[in-house]
């Protein structure tokens, strides 16, 4: 099967399409006939190996997909071959065809196709549950959310409005304001003073904070929480400034961190937390609870409440310049791999598809590695 291979982390250089021995699914698996998979700022990250011991490589990224049930893995209950799904991958996502556990599994709606199926789950999964499980919205608050025009800030938007009068301030790039301006209440540019915006519309700050940025606005984002508001870390994209992985960058965005002091926390009734929805599902093993959050969100959308936005379709021989995409913040919504699409000719010149010969003999090396099932992040 094909699949989108990381070679090494570093650049762009690292990626290309190769030939990977087709996996079988395993007791309580389930194996998918790939149609989409969704691209998100993590994997970028990943791709640098800007994480916490970084698995090795070669690896196939990707957490997520959506696609067709092409077989089971004994004791699997509740599904047949030929169901519509769409799913969570502990990575390797991006390829012809996974294997996953069936707790990771969820049936695709009817009135859904498969890139919205592959947008789908980590962008709402995470939006909600930071909104819901973690903040406590409710009608009448207001919500602070960074790159609203990304994946996870539409959802955060289109929840918001499913609850009575919820206020939101978002921040993005000054070119998406035309696009989104609709689906938040106050909109600032990513590279204005938004501290002083948000004040002057609202003396007292906010509710809630979700921050996928880190760096200083850390600080900021705390001093804009009313008693008994949340600050929600979910992502630290802040430290990714170069196509390969900065100790520099890294160092001066954590450097910016303003330190918590948890007497101040105390004194000014706040609230500091982070979420994590990968380290959720494969590391604590609360599989159970997502597929909670999973039925509520599937339900929203058959009201008509919510509905994924996908920027662009890629091919995977087009995953480098998808992926620059998403490092300039260029994305309105989700960027989805279409494992189905042939690649435009000017990109497939610059192909990350190699001759077989050194695939194989590529391959060799990372084969035992390959055997085993990647370890998330530890």
């Amino acid at each position: 099967m094909r699949a989108v291979l990381l070679a090494g982390f570093g650049g762009l250089s690292k990626l290309r399409v190769s030939r990977r021995p087709m996996p079988e699914p395993q007791e309580a698996e389930l194996k998918i006939r790939v149609k989409a998979c969704g691209l998100n700022f993590i994997d970028l990250m990943v791709r640098q190996g800007n994480i916490d011991n970084p698995p090795k490589t070669p690896l196939v990224p990707g957490f997520e997909c959506s696609g067709i049930v092409e077989a089971l893995g004994d004791n699997v209950k509740g599904y047949e071959i030929g169901d519509r799904v769409m799913a969570f991958v502990n990575y390797n996502a991006w390829a012809e065809v996974v294997c996953t556990p069936v707790e990771f599994v969820y049936r695709i709606p009817d009135d859904m196709n498969f890139p919205e199926a592959a947008a789908f789950p980590m962008n709402f999964v995470t939006a909600y549950m930071m909104l819901f499980e973690v903040a406590n919205l409710r009608e009448g608050m207001s919500v602070l959310v960074h790159s609203a025009g990304g994946g996870v800030g539409q959802a955060v938007a289109q929840l918001c409005s499913t609850i009575p009068n919820v206020t939101v301030f978002g921040t993005a790039s000054s070119f998406k304001h035309e696009a989104i301006k609709d689906s938040v209440t106050h909109l600032f540019d990513r590279n204005a003073d938004y501290v002083q915006e948000v004040k002057r519309i609202s003396p007292e700050g906010v509710d809630i904070v979700l921050d996928c940025l880190c760096g200083e606005n850390t600080g900021k984002g705390l001093s804009l929480l009313k008693p008994l508001g949340t600050y929600i870390l979910y992502g630290s994209s802040n430290t990714v400034t170069g196509e390969t992985k900065s100790f520099f960058s890294f160092a001066k965005s954590w450097w910016q961190v303003e330190k918590v002091n948890p007497i101040k926390l105390y004194e000014e009734n706040k609230v500091i937390a982070g979420f994590s929805l990968l380290n959720l599902l494969f590391k604590q093993g609360r599989g159970g609870l997502i597929k909670g959050i999973m039925d509520k969100l599937i339900a929203l959308y058959n009201e008509k409440k919510i509905k994924p936005m996908v920027d662009s379709l890629w091919a995977l021989e087009e995953v480098k310049e998808a992926m620059q995409r998403i490092h300039d913040r260029g994305n309105i919504g989700k960027l989805i791999l279409d494992v189905e699409k042939a690649p435009t000719p000017l990109m497939a010149n610059d192909s990350t598809e190699t001759s077989e010969a050194g695939e194989e003999e590529e391959d060799h090396e990372g084969d035992s590695d390959n055997k085993e099932r990647m370890p998330f992040i530890q």
